[in-house]
């Protein structure tokens, strides 16, 4: 295969900047992505995953005793990664935080080029397979990609619609009817083209899904699914953190950072 036909490789950036107010008293001293699930931080789990699907160029965002986490992770060398971090005086929000970071990731806003940006939440644990959602990406040429699954909380959470090929028609209760949609919730996994860090505000806080992308929707952006079936665990309060546990638990989870899974 010729260099001329290789794509970029993908980026990630882990959200790990929150103050984890839910499990409050415990994050009062504990950074949220250090928490310990089945014996391991939270964060770890997504680091394994992009590590297994080749994405070792990696920003973590941080915020609230974010020394704690830098001490913790470091540079990733041990990993075989190269994690740098994006330090947030103030909480920048889920979008800031993504256009901060894309200056480490070097992406550049008036000329956006480049492999793809996986974007993470620190604080869920899945087996997403990141390769198929890129592959989907690269293919239909979407402008961001979200991973969805179907969940009893889905309407809690707030549903997203897809059509027959995968591309998001309804968005937290926008645009086509329900009906003859996929739906599903967010997976707290998405994938960005680098073209979205020029529609971005340059700086201040701000939220992807609550403002930027509602209105990048209904402005015609292409939007695509990708629907996910698998394991799915989170950590927002503690009965979650303590359901994540007996999980993980259950399913041999418990192990030593790149080691495969039984």
């Amino acid at each position: 295969m010729s260099g001329t036909n290789l794509r970029p490789p993908p980026r990630a950036l882990i959200l790990a900047a929150g103050l984890g107010r839910r499990l409050r008293p415990l994050t009062e001293h504990v950074p949220k992505p250090l928490v310990e699930a089945a014996g391991r931080p939270l964060i770890d789990y997504g680091l394994d995953l992009l590590l297994a699907h080749g994405i070792k160029d990696v920003v973590i965002n941080v915020h609230h005793l974010a020394e704690r986490i830098v001490a913790a992770i470091g540079d990733g060398a041990e990993r075989g990664l190269r994690i740098r971090y994006s330090i947030e005086e103030t909480l920048l929000d889920t979008g800031g935080g993504i256009r901060q970071a894309a200056d480490l990731l070097g992406i550049d806003a008036a000329a956006p080029a480049g492999g793809p940006l996986v974007v993470l939440n620190a604080d869920v644990i899945s087996e997403v397979p990141l390769d198929q959602v890129l592959a989907q990406h690269a293919r239909t040429g979407a402008l961001v990609t979200l991973v969805l699954r179907d969940d009893p909380r889905a309407a809690e959470y707030g549903l997203f619609g897809a059509d027959s090929a995968g591309r998001i028609r309804r968005f937290l209760g926008r645009g086509a009817p329900a009906d003859g949609l996929t739906l599903g919730m967010f997976a707290s996994v998405q994938v960005l083209s680098p073209e979205l860090i020029g529609l971005m505000p340059r700086k201040g806080a701000f939220s992807s899904m609550r403002d930027l992308y509602p209105r990048l929707f209904e402005a015609g952006a292409h939007f695509g699914s990708f629907l996910y079936e698998g394991p799915w665990y989170t950590a927002d309060t503690p009965a979650d953190l303590a359901a994540t546990e007996r999980a993980l638990t259950h399913k041999g989870y418990c192990r030593k950072p790149g080691a495969p899974r039984s």
